[in-house]
C-alpha cells in the first residue's frame, strides 16, 4: 500500500547513500508548497583519500540577505565536518527549509509581505539539500531522516 502524500499530509522519509564522493548527492529535491524538517544526517567514512577530508551539507536555494547579484541558487552551508576513515559523524540539530524559492522580492528581506512571499513559495526555482565530500576517492555512507509536510 502506498503512503498518502496528498495535501495536508506529513510523513517521515529517509534517504540512504552508499559510497558518496566529491561528485555529491541530492538528499532532498524540493517540491513547491512543501516544508522539509531535517531530523538527522549520519555519515560513516568507509575511506577518505586523505585523513581529515571533509563532508559538507548545504541547501541550494534563495538568499534572504540579498547580497549577491542573483539571490537564487545560493549555497547555504549547514555543516562541514572533517572525517577520518572508519569514523561516524551525526548531525541531529533540526532545521527546516521550503521546497521552492519565493517570487516578487528583490534585495534583502525587510517586510512582512516579503516574509509571506518566502512562505508562499511562489517562485519557479527548486531548493535542495545536497551532500558531498572533498575528494573523488572518498567513500562515505549517508543516512538522512526528515519530515515532509505537504501544504499544497
Amino acid at each position: 500500500m502506498a503512503i498518502a502524500r496528498g495535501a495536508g499530509t506529513e510523513i517521515i522519509r529517509s534517504v540512504l547513500v552508499e559510497g558518496l564522493d566529491s561528485s555529491g548527492q541530492t538528499l532532498i529535491v524540493g517540491v513547491q508548497h512543501h516544508i522539509y524538517t531535517v531530523l538527522s544526517v549520519t555519515v560513516f567514512a568507509n575511506a577518505v583519500a586523505t585523513a581529515g577530508n571533509y563532508v559538507q551539507l548545504r541547501i541550494d536555494g534563495w538568499d534572504a540577505y540579498g547580497n549577491i547579484a542573483t539571490q537564487t541558487g545560493s549555497q547555504h552551508k549547514i555543516f562541514r565536518q572533517d572525517m577520518n576513515a572508519m569514523e561516524t559523524f551525526v548531525w541531529n540539530d533540526k532545521f527546516s527549509f521550503n521546497g521552492y524559492e519565493p517570487t516578487g522580492i528583490s534585495g534583502a528581506l525587510n517586510t512582512e509581505a516579503e516574509q509571506d512571499a518566502i512562505a508562499d513559495q511562489g517562485g519557479s526555482a527548486v531548493q535542495s539539500l545536497i551532500i558531498l565530500t572533498e575528494a573523488g576517492t572518498d567513500d562515505m555512507d549517508i543516512t538522512c531522516t526528515y519530515i515532509d509536510q505537504n501544504n499544497a
